[in-house]
């Protein structure tokens, strides 16, 4: 991911209304949710939320599609993932973290070392 993506994409989510609806949408997993659902959820209004997943659609983060008369939002995992990626890949040292795909179990994995205990006895 190139830093300009990152730094979009973090700054989708340096607010907190979009952080919580991030949360609440990465919850729903792929079969995403309805804005009303989300607003009523998150005690938004409905205009005030919308401008924010328009925000973060915007950056790549999620993605709206069209279920009749509904606008259903999903993260966009492939992009969250990415992102995800740059952060330990870019800016973490092995020794701290690591991540790898797993191919038998479909996933990718995060290892971090827990830096809070080093150093205690």
């Amino acid at each position: 991911m190139e830093i300009q993506k990152a730094i979009i994409a973090f700054g989708a989510l340096a607010q907190e209304t979009r952080l919580k609806a991030f949360r609440l949408l990465m919850e729903f997993g792929t079969d995403g949710a309805p804005a009303g659902v989300l607003s009523d959820r998150l005690d938004v209004p409905h205009n005030t939320l919308s401008f924010h997943l328009s925000h973060m659609s915007r950056s790549g983060l999620i993605i709206a599609r069209r279920e009749g008369r509904s606008i259903i939002y999903t993260v966009n995992f492939k992009a969250f993932q990415d992102l995800l990626r740059f952060m330990i890949e870019d800016c973490c040292s092995t020794d701290v973290a690591n991540i790898r795909d797993s191919k038998s179990r479909n996933c990718t994995l995060i290892e971090l070392l827990n830096l809070s205990k080093c150093g205690e006895e």
